[in-house]
């Protein structure tokens, strides 16, 4: 016998198999994965951290690989981090010095590097440049407000500015990776030089995305959470003592650990990429129009920050609340009250 099945209830039937059907391809271990060998991968930030971690994964891929950063001496360093996962004769692995927070700078030194690649430009880059410097809002000038966008934002803004002109004239496809940071997603006390340029990066991001496909490029954007790498030591330094609370419980992730978990969204295709379960409930809590990375996985994500969240910034609050006396005391100390 067959059951007849009402027009609305097969329309529903549908599309319940036809969203099974496209979480399976999502989930397809066999579906082809981006592969950076013999492709000239472009590492700005690769003196140190998260750089340095994604510049040796990719010359163990096989990759060519350019490195930039101002240090010369950190550079030097961190390229024969790179020169030990080198994996065949072939491959160019090169270090440049710039300062990319200059449009000029950031055009100057892509240009360097597309030279012994007979100058074309790279077939991928990674901007992991950037550095935070936290403090109260009621302590910054217009000046350290400025600086904050020029080292967490401008530095990334101009040599994507200037890759994706080179990529249009050569008519090459192109990818862009961009890191943000898991405050482009929230963000709470302490991180007013650092998280409006990581919100700003998404927005760029998420325009780029849709430009490039004019240029059948691509781009992708990392949210990582806390990195234990030189950089957090130094934002430590300055970080407000009510920040450093509300982050005890932060487990943090590795460089490494960082760069895999980066490296592998852009292998799944992925535009959002997130590296820690924390990361991924931020995503799903506030993606937009972004797309999925996986439609069940990410609605479950959904469904804990839905529950979670409105929790976590109950208590995030009553912290700050409950530091007001300390805050006072300390502007006191700092003059900023008498």
């Amino acid at each position: 016998m067959f059951e007849i099945v009402a027009p609305g209830s097969t329309i529903a039937l549908v599309l319940v198999l036809s969203s099974l059907l496209l979480t399976v391809t999502l989930m397809n271990p066999y579906s082809k994965k981006w592969n950076p060998r013999g492709l000239h991968c472009y590492v700005t930030g690769g003196s140190a951290g998260l750089g340095l971690a994604l510049a040796v994964i990719l010359a163990k891929k096989g990759a060519h690989v350019s490195i930039v950063a101002r240090d010369e001496e950190k550079l030097r360093i961190a390229l024969e981090e790179v020169e030990k996962a080198r994996q065949n004769p072939e491959q160019i692995l090169k270090s440049y010095s710039y300062s990319l927070t200059e449009a000029q700078a950031a055009e100057d030194a892509l240009k360097a590097a597309c030279e012994p690649h007979g100058g074309k430009a790279p077939d991928a880059i990674f901007l992991c440049a950037g550095t935070a410097r936290l403090g109260y809002f009621v302590e910054q000038t217009p000046e350290s407000l400025q600086n904050g966008m020029n080292i967490s934002y401008w530095i990334s803004a101009y040599t994507a500015l200037a890759y994706t002109k080179r990529i249009v004239q050569e008519k090459k496809p192109g990818k862009i990776i961009f890191v943000s940071s898991v405050m482009g997603y929230m963000s709470f006390v302490g991180y007013t030089t650092y998280s409006p340029a990581k919100h700003a990066l998404r927005g760029l991001a998420e325009t780029l995305r849709s430009e490039l496909l004019l240029y059948k490029s691509s781009v992708h954007i990392c949210f990582p959470c806390t990195i234990y790498s030189p950089g957090y030591i130094e934002e430590n330094k300055t970080k407000p003592p009510i920040t450093l609370k509300i982050e005890e419980t932060d487990d943090g992730q590795t460089p490494e650990q960082v760069a895999e978990g980066l490296f592998r969204g852009i292998q799944n295709g992925n535009f959002h990429i997130t590296t820690a379960l924390v990361g991924s409930i931020f995503r799903c809590s506030t993606r937009g129009a972004t797309p999925r990375n996986n439609p069940l996985l990410d609605a479950v994500y959904g469904l804990i920050g839905h529950i979670g969240l409105p929790i976590w910034r109950r208590s995030v609050d009553a912290t700050v609340k409950a530091h007001r006396e300390d805050h006072q005391k300390y502007l006191r100390g700092r003059g900023i009250l008498t």
